[in-house]
This record gives C-alpha cells, sequence and structure tokens, in this order.
C-alpha cells in the first residue's frame, strides 16, 4: 500500500513531502507509532531522490514528529491530543445547522465512561461489568466457531431481524430467565439496548409527542428520545414505583425499568404493573421494558416481566448483553408486538441493514452450550459479595451519613443522604484519594433531586471495597 503523497510541479520537492507528512501526523491521519515507507522506497514511488526524502525525514525528526529506530526504520510520534472536554468545540457562524450542532455540543452525558487515564483506582461506577472473570477460553471457541459459519453467505449482507439461530437462542434464554412469552420471530438483534431504543423511538415518535420516563431514571433514554423531538415527561416514583396516574393524556411512549428501578433499584409491585399496563392501553401508549440486569437477583421472588403480564400487544420487551457479558460486544435484543415488527425492521435496514453476524454466530453458540448461563451463575456469587460488602459498611462506617436504598437485583445500589452532605464537593475529594463516586443528582430530571450517591459494584474488587469507602468515611469526618 503506498502512501498517500502528491507531488506538484518540481519546486521545493523535499518541502512539500514534509509539509504533507506533517499535516496528515498532526491530523491523526498518520497515527502514533505507525511506520512510514523506508526513504529509498518512498522515493521510487514519488520518483523523487532518496536525498530529498531523508531531507523531509530528518526535518520531521528535528520537529520530533518522527523518530529513527536502528536497524527497524522510522515511526510516527505523534504530538500529545488535547484531553478530551479541555477544548471548548469550535462552530463555524456560517453553518446553517450550527444550531443544531450546538444542541448536541450543549447536551449532557452523565454516564459516559472515563478514559482510562481518568478512572480512580477504586471504581464505582455503575454498569461495568467484571471483564476479568469473563470465559475467554469458551468465547474464544465460540468465535472459531462462527468463523466457520455459513461460508456460502460469507461477502453477502444478513437479515435486519439477525440470524435465526441467535434469535431462537435468546428465546429460550429470555423464556428460561425471565418468563418471557415470544417465539424467535418476535425478537431482534440489535446493537446494544441502546439502539433498540433508537429503533422505537423513530418509529413511534414525531416532534412534539410525549413520552414518559421515571425520575430519577436513565438519563441516556431520556435524551435520545428528546433529541428525536419529542415532549420527554419525568413521572416522580414511590415506594412501588412509577405513579402511574401522573401519566399525561396523549403519550406515546412510556420507558419503565420495572425490575430494577435505575437508579434507585426498587422494584415495580405487582399492583402497579397491572396499573400501568391498564393505563397504557386507556391512552394507547407503547410501554418499553427495560430490562437491563435483572439476570442477578440477591433476595425475594422474581416478579413477572410486564411483557408475559401483557394480553394486548402494548410492551415491548428491551435487553442487553453488555451488563452480564462484556459492552464491547455491542448485542441485545428486543421483543416487539406483532403490530410493530414490519416497522422496526425497515427502519433497522434503513440506519445500519443489520448487526454484525461474526458475533451472532459466537453469541448463539455461547448460549447454546450453557456457557452463558454459567457465566451469570459465577458473577452472581462475585456480586453477591460485593453487594454484602457494601450493605455492611453502610450500615457502620457510612451509618451516620447513608442509607442504602433496599434492592433485590442487579449490581449497583443507591445510597441517600441521611443529613446535610455537600455531595459534589464529596466527589471531587473522594477522586483525589482515588475513589471514583457518582451523584444521584445527575438522574433526575423535572423531580428535586434527592441527594446520595450511585454505587456501581461491577468494577470494584470485593477486597477493595472496605479501603475505598474508609478513605470516604475519613473524607467525611473532615467535611462535618
Amino acid at each position: 500500500m503506498e502512501l498517500h503523497i502528491v507531488i506538484e510541479g518540481r519546486k521545493d520537492l523535499a518541502g512539500q513531502v514534509y509539509r504533507q507528512l506533517s499535516d496528515a501526523i498532526r491530523s491523526g491521519r498518520l497515527a502514533d507509532g505507525q511506520q512510514l515507507p523506508p526513504s529509498r522506497l518512498l522515493a521510487e514511488q514519488l520518483g523523487l531522490s532518496r536525498k530529498t526524502v531523508s531531507e523531509a525525514y530528518s526535518r520531521l525528526t528535528l520537529d520530533q514528529l518522527v523518530v529513527g529506530r536502528v536497524g527497524a526504520g522510522s515511526f510516527v510520534q505523534a504530538p500529545a491530543a488535547p484531553r478530551r472536554g479541555s477544548l471548548a468545540p469550535a462552530v463555524h457562524s456560517g453553518l446553517a445547522s450550527a444550531d443544531i450542532v450546538r444542541k448536541w455540543d450543549s447536551m449532557a452525558t452523565p454516564l459516559r465512561h472515563p478514559l482510562p487515564e481518568g478512572r480512580s483506582r477504586y471504581e464505582f461506577i455503575g454498569g461495568c461489568a467484571t471483564p476479568g472473570h469473563f470465559p475467554m477460553d469458551e468465547w474464544r471457541r465460540c468465535v472459531t466457531h462462527a468463523l466457520r459459519q455459513d461460508p456460502a453467505l460469507r461477502g453477502r449482507y444478513s437479515e435486519a431481524e439477525g440470524l435465526p439461530v441467535l434469535r431462537e437462542a435468546i428465546a429460550r434464554h429470555i423464556a428460561f430467565a425471565r418468563g418471557v412469552a415470544c417465539t424467535p420471530v418476535n425478537v431482534v438483534v440489535t446493537n446494544g439496548a441502546q439502539q433498540a431504543l433508537d429503533l422505537l423511538g423513530r418509529v413511534l415518535l414525531e416532534p412534539g409527542c410525549a413520552v414518559a420516563v421515571e425520575d430519577p431514571g436513565y438519563p441516556a433514554a431520556r435524551g435520545l428520545f428528546a433529541s428525536q423531538g419529542a415532549q420527554v415527561v419525568g413521572i416522580p416514583l414511590d415506594a412501588e414505583g412509577m405513579l402511574v396516574e401522573r401519566i399525561p393524556d396523549g403519550t406515546r411512549l412510556i420507558y419503565v425499568t420495572p425490575a430494577h428501578q435505575f437508579p434507585l433499584g426498587i422494584p415495580m409491585s405487582v399492583a402497579r404493573r397491572r396499573a400501568l399496563l391498564a393505563r397504557a392501553r386507556d391512552i394507547g401508549a407503547i410501554i418499553v421494558e427495560d430490562d437491563y440486569d435483572s439476570e442477578f437477583r440477591y433476595e425475594g421472588r422474581p416478579a413477572d416481566s410486564l411483557q408475559s403480564m401483557d394480553k394486548h400487544g402494548i410492551v415491548v420487551f428491551v435487553g442487553t448483553f453488555s451488563k452480564v457479558m462484556l459492552p464491547e460486544l455491542r448485542l441485545g435484543y428486543m421483543v416487539l408486538p406483532d403490530a410493530l415488527l414490519n416497522a422496526v425492521l425497515t427502519v433497522k435496514h434503513l440506519t445500519d441493514w443489520h448487526t454484525g453476524t461474526m458475533n451472532q454466530h459466537a453469541l448463539a453458540k455461547f448460549i447454546g452450550d450453557g456457557h452463558l448461563q454459567k457465566h451469570i451463575r459465577r458473577c452472581h456469587g462475585i456480586y453477591a459479595l460485593r453487594r454484602e460488602r457494601l450493605q455492611a459498611l453502610f450500615a457502620t462506617l457510612l451509618a451516620p451519613w447513608f442509607e442504602l436504598v433496599p434492592a433485590e437485583a442487579g449490581f449497583h445500589l443507591a445510597a441517600l443522604c441521611k443529613r446535610e452532605v455537600d455531595i459534589d464537593l464529596l466527589i471531587r475529594l473522594a477522586r483525589r484519594a482515588d475513589v471514583g463516586l457518582y451523584s444521584l443528582a445527575n438522574f433526575y430530571a423535572d423531580q428535586p433531586p434527592q441527594q446520595g450517591l450511585f454505587l456501581g459494584y461491577g468494577a470494584i474488587d470485593t477486597l477493595d471495597i472496605e479501603p475505598a469507602l474508609t478513605r470516604v468515611r475519613d473524607i467525611l469526618v473532615e467535611m462535618d
């Protein structure tokens, strides 16, 4: 593959090579550590003398944009990139879409995970699974199996709804684990749960129509529906879940997390689930049931999913493998009522054709061979120990300041303040002590926020919980 350099005329040849390589390195088109062609080879490709190219390389070396390694060659040494967020994005004043670009620039993304250099030693970030416990050898064998599948179809696009073998595996898994009543026909494979929400919004929403979401709730769902032009209405909660009577007439879509409310963790009561189904039917709304992490249940009897209680085809069940496996796989799914299936598949086809088939084949094998259930059981034991440790320490070490909200499932907990605490200051001081804490206030929109902490325990080892919370206790004592 030839390096893309264009030589014009016969003047300042070394300068032309130097400037184009310098621009390519500074803009990022040539990546840090990438090897440049030997000067002799590049000279032949460009029809120049080797001396000309060597002169350009020497100038790049003086600028510290290229480094030479004896016996290996010349390599790009890109200048350090500015940290994300350190510079305000510039929008060209004459751009017709400038206002829209600024709207996206200003949108809050509280759940965006920090870059590795921004993470603390002790991280209580939510939604992050434990990668060290993932059965990588088993997954590798499943990927090898995937590489051998459908050689006749290789190089062609696939079905928008997903591979039949994976849809069948998902239907069996959620029927067993969550009591979802469906056939593979109603299962659509997506690039994570977030794409499922995006597809549903595109099908069901128009600018100005109402969407009801829990408040506090999942900011990425709220922001997504708002970006599609919907009027997003935050519905407050009580101990049984969303206050159904507060859902306004004319609402098109109702987004809920009934098994393990995000972020408080409370389950929606059976009576409230029935009331929600009745309210949605009365106003003609579709309920989106986001079942993001309920595979991990520690106490109490599992409640029926809303989808299994639905007699009228008004519930879409959304799930993801990001929490039980690895988020980088970007594999999720939804179970659709018949009335929405064709419309959603049309939108899926138009927006991305289909989800990557290699990972679909691998996941189908992973589920079919029992590896998923084994992995869930293994992680369940690990998370149960971490949850117990958090509960014990918040009942003793941090009891003067916080009280945990009871939760039966998932791998995060919410801690509410029992007395006045400057949460923002606590988070800043904890970060200096290498402890990553997160505020509950980030999840409120229309309702007055309760002061407290959102504590994910997927990314922190069990043995690290006590030293981390001891540091938090010491900070709180200093703040008092």
